[in-house]
């Protein structure tokens, strides 16, 4: 099984599993929200290309920050959080992860509750 493949399926059991943590939690996923997805660059350069492609292709707002000497990229994108959907942005990630050798380290976001 390829690398990318291998992320892909983790990427997903990762996601379920903290969206099922958020429905316990009473998230409505529907509503639409801010949703932080991170990425690692290993250099400043790579981080800004990365970002640079992100914003170039309308993926999500990327900003590139160097955070205590970490090459990190914050991507954000007002989606709801339904399984399919955040399933489908958290794969792309992945991917671009994988084709811009990144560290993909996951998403968040404030709930969104009936209270």
């Amino acid at each position: 099984m390829s690398k990318v493949i291998a992320a892909l399926l983790d990427t997903s059991y990762q996601d379920t599993q903290l969206l099922i943590s958020n429905d316990e939690k009473g998230d409505n996923f529907s509503e639409f929200r801010a949703v932080d997805f991170t990425l690692y660059a290993k250099t400043r350069e790579k981080g800004e290309l990365a970002a640079g492609f992100i914003n170039d292709n309308n993926y999500g707002k990327a900003i590139y920050e160097d955070v205590e000497n970490n090459h990190r990229i914050k991507v954000v994108i007002n989606m709801p959080t339904t399984q399919n959907i955040l399933c489908s942005v958290s794969g792309l990630m992945t991917c671009l992860a994988a084709l811009y050798d990144l560290q993909y380290d996951g998403w968040g976001c404030v709930l969104q509750t009936n209270e």
